[in-house]
């Protein structure tokens, strides 16, 4: 069993680039609306669910169980036909373990995000990450391909490495 240990990074525009969007207030561009009573941020993702005939779906994920740290990465998914975001519906903590669109991706190429401050994001299409680890206690507002479950997700073990998030 291999054994690698990651270490969270903090999420910003920049590093999340390659994986997908960061959503939050100051990454996009603001227009008062409304007669100037409510600041609009407008067109912070790209939601991409529409290949062969898919439809957005909105969904809330209660997080039931939080995670604790360090935390041992269990598996990766990807979804070739849509993105896939996660926005916290308060201010909650959570970590978002990604690795770049191709093949299985070996340990090496696994990165982890902290996102906080109420930030949310959007996955890419093809881009392998760990299903949700939050924190805390928490609801996120998920937009993702109505469709099976099964339909568009493909997941890989991690079971023969040991890898921590720190």
């Amino acid at each position: 069993m291999a054994r690698c240990e990651i270490r969270a990074e903090e999420l910003t525009l920049e590093g999340f680039a390659a994986f997908g969007d960061v959503i939050k207030r100051d990454s996009g561009a603001a227009v008062a609306i409304n007669g100037g009573e409510v600041l609009r941020h407008h067109d912070l993702a790209r939601v991409d669910v529409t290949a062969d005939g898919g439809r957005p779906v909105i969904s809330i994920f209660q997080v039931m169980k939080p995670a604790t740290l360090p935390f041992r990465l269990r598996l990766m998914e990807r979804h070739l036909l849509s993105s896939q975001a996660f926005m916290p519906l308060v201010g909650s903590t959570y970590l978002v373990a990604v690795a770049p669109p191709g093949p299985e991706p070996g340990t090496d190429t696994i990165r982890c995000f902290a996102a906080r401050d109420g930030a949310g994001i959007n996955l890419h299409p093809g881009v392998w990450h760990h299903p949700l680890i939050a924190l805390d206690a928490s609801d996120f507002l998920v937009i993702d391909r109505g469709t099976t479950f099964d339909e568009d997700c493909e997941t890989m073990s991690l079971s023969d490495n040991d890898i921590l998030v720190t």
